[in-house]
C-alpha cells in the first residue's frame, strides 16, 4: 500500500487503520521514518545485521523485517531512501528475500509494507532519485490524502474530536462560533497536525472553558473569506475601518 498526501493529513493514522483492520492485526506493526536515518544505519535497522558486521555490531541484531513477522512494515518518507536501499527493498517486495548486514544466509520475510511519502513520485523518477520499478511495486493500492483545506467540512469535527482526546484543564472547552468560522476559513498549511497544535494552544490561553476568536493565532485573525463567500470584517480592511 502506498499512502499519498502532504505532511500532516494523517498517513501514519491511516497506515495504523489498515493493519488493525486486516488478518494481520493480531502480529505487530513497526514503523520506521527514512529521512531520520543515515543509509547504513536504515539497512541495519530494516534488515538487522551479524556481530562483528561492522564497528560497535557487538551482537546480533534483528531487523523491523524480522520483528514485523506476519504483521506490517510501515516506511514513512520513502522517498528519501537511498538508491542503493531502494535496490535492496526491492528484491524483499519481489520475493520476500534478505540478508542481515555482514550475513550469508538468506532470510525469508512474511510482511505488509506500506509506505508513504508526501513528495510526488512521479516527479522524483523523472528526476533520478527513486526507482521506477519500486514505484511500481509499491503502488499496488494507493491512496491519496488530501490537504486540510480542501476537506474544510470535517474542521468541526477534527476540533471535537482534539476536544476530547486532548483535554487541557477539568473543564472540556467549547468553541465560539466565531472561532470555529476562524478556523473553517484558515488554509492550514501544516494540516492536521497544525490544527491540534491549534486548539491544544487555544485551551490554554482561554480560561474560562470558551474558545473564542481571540486565543487563536494571529494569522487567522486576517482570514480572508473563500471564492463565492461574503468577507467578514477580520477579512476586509475597509470594512472593518467604517465599522
Amino acid at each position: 500500500v502506498l499512502i499519498r498526501g502532504p505532511s500532516g493529513t494523517g498517513k501514519e493514522l491511516v497506515a495504523h487503520a489498515l493493519h488493525h483492520n486486516s488478518l494481520r492485526k493480531d502480529r505487530p506493526m513497526v514503523t520506521i521514518n527514512c529521512a531520520a536515518l543515515q543509509e547504513t544505519l536504515l539497512e541495519s535497522e530494516l534488515f538487522g545485521h551479524e556481530k562483528g558486521a561492522f564497528t560497535g555490531a557487538v551482537a546480533v541484531k534483528r531487523g523491523l523485517f524480522e520483528i514485523a513477522e506476519g504483521g506490517t512494515l510501515f516506511i514513512d518518507e520513502i522517498a528519501e531512501m537511498s538508491p542503493g536501499m531502494q535496490a535492496k527493498l526491492l528484491r524483499v517486495l519481489e520475493n520476500g528475500h534478505y540478508r542481515r548486514v555482514g550475513g550469508t544466509q538468506e532470510c525469508h520475510a512474511d510482511v505488509r509494507v506500506i509506505a508513504a511519502t508526501n513528495k510526488p513520485l512521479e516527479e522524483e523518477q523523472k528526476a533520478g532519485r527513486f526507482r521506477e520499478d519500486l514505484f511500481y511495486r509499491l503502488n499496488v493500492i494507493s491512496i491519496q490524502l488530501p490537504a486540510l483545506k480542501d476537506r474544510r467540512e470535517d474542521i468541526p469535527l477534527l476540533v471535537e474530536h482534539f476536544l476530547n482526546t486532548r483535554q487541557i484543564g477539568r473543564m472540556r472547552c467549547e468553541v465560539s462560533p466565531e472561532a470555529m468560522e476562524a478556523l473553517t476559513r484558515y488554509d492550514w498549511p501544516g494540516n492536521i497536525r497544525e490544527l491540534a497544535n491549534v486548539v491544544e494552544r487555544a485551551q490554554i490561553l482561554d480560561a474560562n472553558s470558551r474558545i473564542t476568536h481571540d486565543a487563536l493565532p494571529e494569522s487567522m485573525h486576517q482570514t480572508a473569506a473563500r471564492p463565492g463567500e461574503p468577507a467578514t470584517a477580520e477579512g476586509n480592511p475597509s470594512t472593518a475601518m467604517r465599522d
